[in-house]
């Protein structure tokens, strides 16, 4: 017999605010609500609210008023129809940390436990409410800063990943049946899956699926921001140009060479998106050990960059740069009539050129989940063992399997095939308590 769900609270907002919330969940919700409030909750309608005070009953301070904890608003919602599909409240009263412990604190005295980071949302994804890609989208949701890292995480909770990803294993599905048959009547040497079709369609989720991965790389820069390197010799305005950008004197700025030996690294938002720009050694001949070691990194950091910045002044030539196929590059001439970075000349045309580097570079579908982009990487190589095996003419049934391997390595993106309590724990850990 499957054991009841304990029932669970805890503060769903950060301190400090005029107002808090405290959620409750599980089948025990509304009787232990119910002891504590001034009305008994247990036969109110669903998706009603009700006014009302929270009073500790156990306390043995006289006179009875003493024992009034606050007055609240009380949210009372009947599963499944809850965000974790359980019978849930949320008490919504003043924001004090005190008065906040302190109901915690009579709830947990009359039956509920305090809940663990992401507990809601798990009880979420087990009772149906949403897949493991929703569920991971909550958090992403919750920690977005920007309109890009917001667009991205509400699409992926509106199930644009899961949408793309039923697509592929449809089709997937599709092509395991027709290879599952015929080793039903493998003695009769019968196909009944044609194979120029079998081929054009593993194809097909070939493309798709190496779409996906290679979108990794967008989702990633949304998230932790477009990669952008600041490259040039010593004393060009580099770091000058950084300190512009943020608003802060982020880097060291002096006349001296070599003043600048690491990368120094900071974010800024620009037009919604998120850029991460990186502040490099100047690129000279050296002898200075340390100095030669920040320019190795300075030049690796370059090689890694969506963005390549390359700064110059009047005399001093632009760096030696070849850039990827994949990378932008933006020349800036600083110290002229047309840019000056010390006091702010051209800083809105630079960050407008930003913008433009990354306006096309947005596809429907974007992945920016490690775990994502590992199980489809996995998938993608399944597929492509089932097409070589099924080119070379190898047993159906090996074929087969890799196909199997696809599918469960794509539902584990979802949730569908993941059974394992600690890899939903090591998903959930990072959540913030109270979601």
């Amino acid at each position: 017999m499957t054991p009841v769900p304990e029932t669970i609270c805890a503060i769903a907002t950060a301190p400090g605010g005029a107002l808090g919330i405290i959620r409750i969940s599980g089948e025990k919700s509304l009787e232990i609500l119910s002891r504590i409030f001034s009305k008994d909750l247990t036969k109110v309608k669903p998706n009603t609210i009700h006014y009302g005070h929270i009073i500790d009953k156990t306390s043995n301070l006289k006179p009875q008023t003493s024992n009034l904890i606050d007055e609240v608003m009380v949210s009372i919602f009947r599963a499944p129809h809850s965000y974790t599909g359980e019978d849930s409240a949320e008490i919504s009263c003043h924001g004090s940390r005190y008065i906040l412990q302190r109901v915690v604190d009579t709830l947990c005295q009359q039956g509920c436990r305090m809940a663990e980071p992401g507990e809601f949302t798990q009880r979420a994804f087990l009772n149906g409410k949403m897949d493991l890609s929703q569920a991971e989208a909550v958090a992403d949701l919750i920690a977005s800063e920007n309109s890009s890292q917001h667009r991205l995480a509400l699409s992926q909770l509106r199930g644009g990943i899961t949408t793309r990803l039923q697509e592929l294993r449809d089709q997937l599905l599709h092509l395991t049946s027709l290879l599952e048959l015929e080793l039903d009547f493998s003695d009769q040497d019968v196909e009944f899956a044609d194979r120029t079709e079998l081929f054009s369609l593993i194809q097909s989720l070939d493309d798709h699926i190496s779409t996906l991965v290679r979108s990794f790389s967008e989702g990633n820069a949304i998230r932790e921001g477009i990669p952008v390197a600041i490259l040039g010799a010593p004393n060009v305005g580099k770091s000058t140009l950084l300190n512009a950008l943020l608003g802060d004197d982020r880097a060291i700025v002096s006349d001296i060479q070599g003043t600048t030996r690491d990368t120094v690294e900071d974010t800024i938002t620009i037009g919604g998106r998120l850029f991460r720009f990186i502040d490099t050694a100047g690129l000279r001949q050296t002898d200075d050990t340390v100095e030669q070691m920040g320019i190795e990194r300075s030049l690796r950091a370059a090689e890694r960059a969506r963005i390549v910045l390359l700064v110059a002044e009047p005399g001093v030539p632009y760096p030696d740069f070849s850039p990827r196929d994949d990378q932008q590059v933006i020349r800036i001439l600083n110290k002229s009539e047309h840019f000056q970075a010390i006091n702010g000349l051209g800083l809105d045309e630079l960050r407008a050129q930003l913008l433009h580097a990354v306006s096309d570079s947005h596809s429907s579908t974007v992945i920016s989940n490690a775990r994502h982009k590992a199980a489809l990487s996995l998938a993608l190589d399944d597929l492509r063992r089932a097409s070589e095996a099924l080119h070379q003419g190898v047993p159906t049934d090996l074929a087969s399997e890799d196909l199997r391997l696809c599918l469960q390595h794509l539902g584990e993106i979802t949730g569908g095939t993941i059974t394992s309590e600690e890899t939903l724990h090591n998903i959930f850990k990072h959540f913030c308590v109270g979601k």
